[in-house]
């Protein structure tokens, strides 16, 4: 019935969550989507505070930025637009023939063409939120890969952020960590 008394040590104060989320507010777009994007990486960040370029998620490696987008596609399930793009995808599969004739594989296809081009699109959300967070001095952002130093941006590197400043209180909000946990096993949908 009520809610048990948590331990103040790991509690960040009042003022430091406030402050956060007014920074926030004044350095962001769209606040409300920056702070989640903030909360997952700092859900899964290890003590130091960085998370990526790959975590573990279900026994695979995936990549940070694709587990971000993954995490963050069922804020929009009900949105119109989401309704939308899956009656186009059916009618862009039905007209190219690749629509299996099985309900249950075209379902299938459909939702894996969707989740593609969400996962595509989030992609893009994501970039503009972190950046704002970056200049905001929330968190930085390197890469680590193949060709770190490349000038062509795509080199086969990889996004790692970091929290810092303020962001770091996020990381006391979590519960305690198993020795045999991994860094991003969260459930997702």
């Amino acid at each position: 019935m009520f809610l048990a008394p948590t331990d103040p040590a790991r509690r960040a104060p009042a003022s430091d969550m406030a402050a956060l989320l007014d920074q926030v507010a004044h350095a962001s777009n769209r606040p409300r989507y920056a702070f989640m994007v903030l909360s997952l990486i700092a859900e899964i960040a290890r003590p130091d505070g960085s998370a990526g370029p790959f975590i573990a998620h279900r026994g695979q490696s995936i990549l940070l930025r694709d587990w971000l987008c993954d995490a963050l596609t069922p804020m929009g399930g009900r949105d119109p637009k989401r309704q939308a793009l899956m009656m186009k995808v059916r009618a862009e599969l039905e007209r190219t023939g690749k629509l299996p004739q099985q309900p249950t594989a075209a379902e299938a296809a459909i939702e894996a063409e969707v989740r593609e081009r969400v996962r595509s699109s989030g992609k893009t959300n994501l970039s503009r939120a972190t950046t704002e967070l970056v200049k905001a001095g929330l968190i930085q952002r390197h890469y680590q890969g193949f060709r770190v130093d490349h000038h062509n941006r795509g080199a086969q590197r990889h996004v790692v952020y970091t929290l810092t400043g303020r962001a770091r209180c996020l990381m006391g909000r979590s519960g305690p960590i198993s020795g045999d946990r991994r860094q991003g096993e969260l459930a997702l949908n």
